[in-house]
């Protein structure tokens, strides 16, 4: 049941949560999706060879129509997307790869799997979307290519990001993974760059449990993506090419016939979470303490993979921001708070020098980096919520409000907490 008229006292502190009703579920499954399975099933043309084999063919031609491109090519996952885009789009090993420092480590992972060196650029503080003016100052004459993240629930600027390619001779990666369905100035992201790479892992926006999607309009870069994601075999048709090594990156055809299912899900989805989202935003933008993140006006569609917000301490007694998210999970509102890390800084991306000596060399070569608000925002002000908590009824976005009120409310109760004494008393109030 929903916790109105439930006890002042913090659930972390052994009082009755806010909200104790279940959320949407996720992943969003139906009939569809079982009769989509059974088909494939049944035909029993379930891999991804010859590749594209015909539900993945299907389901890329129809995503690529969504996303304004000319081609999209499924593969296994949204990590190998990246690393093989890369690799299509001729970015060469030993090439500098600027990527934002607020982001997940594959971002920049895909940057040292190519041979390449990932370059941190900061973050813009009121999107969280990479800062163009911090990369412009890290462009070398090693550097190849740019990789911008459509983040959370925001675009990064393609527009200024396509001025620097153009100037500085530059290609363009855009990692969708949060942003399926979106629109900058009415075009479909992963159509302004050469190339654009989407995850369906579980938690997406669109997911068959694991699976990626390489959005491109070059008949070249298509060339190379289908020789690298299917064992160096060349395109049916395809131009001259040189040969290729490549792996099995494919995609099942029992994959791509959820993924049609869900596809055509995406546009009400969308809906339903942009009206909770106005409604949220709205109510953030009068509690003391909190702000909401800037939404370009060129943004034409929102994908919300997940509503983030910041967080200052200053209005909640001065608690840490892991102890505020902690407060808030106990009170039945699923969030995170170091969702992402600040990657120069993280433990994610130090490789053991002696097991991994390249990328331990590529990393310490790479220009120092000064990412002081990836750094704000990873560790003491972001707070990002799952999209599917967006999915339901006013009355969900009113209990998520309730229950930030609540923690500020009793933030004196919290307040000197360490980390393990805030762990302790989770474990306390799952055992109850």
């Amino acid at each position: 049941m929903s916790g109105r008229g439930s006890s002042s006292k913090l659930a972390l502190l052994a009082g009755t949560p806010v909200r104790a009703d279940p959320w949407p579920q996720w992943p969003e499954r139906g009939p569809e999706e079982e009769q989509a399975v059974i088909a494939a099933l049944r035909d029993g043309d379930w891999g991804g060879f010859p590749l594209p084999n015909t539900r993945a063919a299907s389901f890329a031609r129809a995503f690529a129509r969504r996303h304004d491109s000319t081609h999209a090519l499924c593969v296994a996952n949204g990590t190998v997307s990246l690393e093989v885009a890369l690799q299509a789009m001729g970015v060469e090993p030993g090439a500098e790869v600027i990527v934002p420092a607020y982001t997940f480590e594959a971002t920049a992972s895909a940057a040292l799997f190519s041979g390449c060196v990932p370059v941190f650029a900061d973050i813009d503080p009121e999107t969280w979307c990479i800062d163009v003016e911090s990369a412009a100052a890290l462009v070398t004459d090693r550097t190849q290519a740019i990789v911008p993240v459509h983040l959370a629930m925001t675009i990064a600027d393609l527009d200024a990001i396509g001025s620097l390619a153009e100037e500085r001779g530059l290609a363009v990666l855009e990692d969708c993974a949060h942003a399926h369905g979106a629109r900058w100035r009415g075009r479909g992201v992963g159509s302004w760059g050469d190339a654009g790479s989407f995850s369906f892992q579980t938690s997406k926006l669109m997911t068959a449990g694991e699976g990626g999607i390489v959005t491109t309009s070059d008949d070249a870069v298509l060339d190379r993506l289908h020789a690298l994601v299917n064992c160096g075999r060349q395109r049916p048709g395809a131009g001259e090419a040189a040969p290729a090594i490549g792996h099995n990156y494919r995609m099942t055809d029992l994959q791509a016939a959820i993924l049609e299912v869900q596809l055509r899900r995406l546009d009400r989805q969308h809906e339903i979470r942009a009206a909770n989202a106005r409604r949220l935003r709205a109510e953030i933008e009068g509690i003391d303490g909190l702000e909401n993140l800037r939404i370009d006006d060129r943004v034409t569609t929102q994908a919300i993979y997940q509503f983030v917000f910041r967080f200052d301490s200053n209005a909640f007694a001065g608690i840490d921001r892991d102890v505020f998210v902690a407060a808030l999970e106990a009170e039945g509102v699923p969030a995170d708070g170091r969702f992402y890390e600040s990657l120069p800084v993280s433990e994610l991306l130090r490789p053991d020098p002696a097991r991994y000596p390249a990328w331990s060399t590529a990393l310490a070569d790479a220009p120092a980096a000064e990412c002081p608000h990836a750094e704000r925002a990873a560790y003491r002000e972001s707070v990002w919520l799952p999209h599917q908590l967006l999915l339901g009824t006013e009355t969900d976005v009113d209990d998520i409000v309730e229950a930030v009120l609540k923690v500020q409310r009793g933030a004196t109760g919290l307040a000197g907490l360490e980390s393990a004494e805030v762990e302790r008393l989770r474990q306390a109030r799952s055992a109850r």
